[in-house]
């Protein structure tokens, strides 16, 4: 029996799609046979991306340099690219910390690239999608919004109200041929999981130099692959999960139950 995604010739448009969780997705949804639009505010590191995605698979890859934590630059980017398939929400980088150690200007500009952005990007390419009746808009969003932790209070936050605004959208999304639809992926093996674990080990131990420690006892003894949210990304915003809708979906090898 084959296994066809039908993804096939459609157009994902990946935010934060330079590195990381947002590279992989790009590598994911090419071998899928779909044309990509890779975002990020670093146009260098687009542009290594693209070709690396080029060298392994053969589609379309454009890419477009902007801070989506400003809202004309979203808006701009959704008038140069409004011929979209799917959306994936990934652009975000929420510092670790307690309430007492973020500025609320430091607060407010995390929140202008994850939560206000991800908002934004869907009005603005939910109604494109509603008009033509199909379309497919993913959140990236992650699992502190389930089990939020003091010391990671403004992700945790974010988290949890993009976890909110997904499941009501997309529990009505439907009625227009659209699925909005969120995953919520534990540690991973990127970057961005170093520095905050790092943020979290000078808090604990008074040394950031112990961010491996802060790891310890993760499920299966490591963490996630940004390859396997990748494939689970795909899966997701692909037909075979075309009942999918309203929800977002915990990558976390059981570790919210862990206790």
């Amino acid at each position: 029996m084959s296994f066809d995604l039908g993804l096939a010739g459609q157009t994902v448009l990946i935010t934060g799609g330079s590195k990381g969780i947002g590279l992989a997705c790009a590598h994911g949804f090419a071998a899928a046979g779909c044309n990509l639009v890779l975002v990020s505010r670093d146009a260098t590191a687009l542009a290594a991306a693209a070709d690396a995605v080029r060298g392994t698979a053969q589609v379309a890859v454009a890419t477009h340099a902007a801070d989506l934590g400003d809202a004309g630059a979203r808006e701009k980017l959704a008038a140069a690219h409004p011929g979209i398939d799917i959306l994936v929400n990934n652009a975000g980088a929420i510092p670790g910390g307690r309430v007492q150690d973020l500025s609320f200007e430091r607060w407010s500009e995390a929140w202008a690239l994850k939560v206000m952005g991800y908002i934004h990007l869907t009005m603005l390419y939910l109604p494109k999608m509603e008009a033509r009746r199909a379309g497919v808009i993913l959140n990236i969003i992650g699992m502190a919004g389930r089990s939020p932790r003091a010391d990671y209070i403004c992700g945790a936050t974010g988290n949890a109200s993009l976890i909110a605004f997904t499941e009501a959208v997309g529990g009505r999304s439907v009625d227009s041929g659209v699925r909005v639809l969120g995953l919520n992926p534990a540690a991973t093996k990127t970057d961005r999981i170093q520095r905050l674990a790092r943020t979290k080990a000078a808090a604990k131990f008074g040394d950031e130099n112990r961010w491996e420690d802060t790891l310890a006892d993760l499920p299966l003894g490591r963490a996630i692959d940004p390859s396997e949210v990748s494939d689970l990304a795909v899966f997701l915003t692909s037909q075979r999960a075309g009942y999918i809708s309203g929800t977002v979906v915990d990558l976390d090898g059981g570790g919210r139950n862990r206790g």
